[in-house]
This record gives structure tokens, sequence and C-alpha cells, in this order.
């Protein structure tokens, strides 16, 4: 499977912004975009104006990057989301908030996306009883995700738990960090969604 193989503090560098992609490092005086604010490359620091091609093009590298996902995959769901009733934008940000990684980090069980993505691809989650290692496999209303029993006794759970349990979830999932598990009680809808995407410029992007 294709994946991005770089420095992840590049592509916040990239966006102007933090992206929260290497978990609590995000949150320590070793952030990349705190220590240096501007682009990487030969003319970092000599932001131009963009266009507005341009400007689309940035939200869209931006939710890729905030979701783990290649341009075939974006574009996949983006496909979904026009076939789907309703918001194209709203749509297509609740198809990547569906993903299994997201929905295990939203939980708890990872502190970045790019760790629950690795845990999920190791075979530590089961949905509805069932082992699944499929980052990108899509949660539905009422599935219940937790780690596996041989998963529970690693350290490295106890070590995640201890991160993130001050976390907020999200309202449209449940989670009994105790047992390590949750459930989906609703897909989310775009004001459950916290990050700062402007999903019309997506669209806008590829109604070209």
């Amino acid at each position: 499977m294709a994946r991005y193989t770089g420095a992840s503090c590049k592509q916040c560098r990239r966006e102007g912004q933090k992206l929260f992609l290497k978990g609590e490092r995000c949150y320590s005086n070793k952030c990349s975009v705190d220590k240096r604010p501007y682009a990487p490359g030969m003319h970092r620091q000599q932001r131009k104006k963009l266009s507005e091609y341009g400007v689309q093009l940035r939200e869209k590298q931006k939710a890729k990057r905030f979701y783990g996902v290649l341009e075939s995959q974006f574009r996949k769901y983006y496909e979904m989301a026009i076939r789907k009733k309703g918001v194209t934008g709203e749509i297509l940000l609740q198809l990547l908030e569906s993903r299994l990684d997201n929905v295990t980090h939203r939980m708890g069980f990872g502190t970045s996306r790019d760790e629950s993505r690795q845990l999920v691809t190791h075979g530590h989650f089961l949905v509805n009883g069932k082992r699944v290692n499929i980052p990108s496999y899509l949660v539905k209303a009422g599935d219940v995700i937790e780690v596996s029993e041989r998963s529970k006794k690693s350290p490295r759970f106890k070590e995640i738990l201890e991160i993130t349990g001050s976390k907020v979830v999200p309202k449209w999932l449940e989670v009994d960090q105790e047992n390590m598990k949750g459930s989906v009680i609703s897909l989310p809808d775009r004001e459950d969604i916290d990050l700062p995407i402007e999903e019309h410029l997506i669209v806008e992007f590829y109604s070209k």
C-alpha cells in the first residue's frame, strides 16, 4: 500500500499550521511549526499570495494531510460524496471521519492518526467482535470498536491512555477507557468535526 514516507513536520510547515501528525510532540516545545514557522525548501520564507486555484489546492492538501490519505484515496471519497444526497463537502468530511484509523484516534486509542493507522494495520482492534486491519474501513452507526484482549495487556496501550485520558471525545462516539472499548452512536454532523477545513474550497477544486 502506497503511503507518505517523508517527514511529518514538513507537511505542517508547508500548510503553515499544526496538523497534529506527531501526537504529543505537537503540544511540546519540540514542534517544528513553532520553531520554524515557514515553509520547507530553498525559498521557504518567501510566501507568495496564492491564486484562487492555489487556495483551493492548499485546502485539499491540508485535508489530505490531516487524515493521512493519498490523492487516489481522497478522490475516491470525493466521488463517493457526490453520489450521496446532501452537501457534498460535508459528506466528504463525514466519510473521512468514519475511517477506522480516525475513529480509534478520536476515541483516544492512538495519540495521532498515524499511530492509530499503524495499530489498526497490526490487528490490535476488533469491530463488532471481528478483527479489522484495514485503516480505511468505514464504520457505521452502532458499530462497537475495542482493543483486542491480547493487546489490552500491552504497555503501549497503557501509555496511550495515560496521554489521551483527558482528551474530549466527540459526542458522536462513546468510550469506555477502562475496558478499552467504544461505540459509534451516530455518524458525525459538520459541527462535530473540529478541524479547520473549508470543505467548499475542495469541492470547487474538483468541480473544475
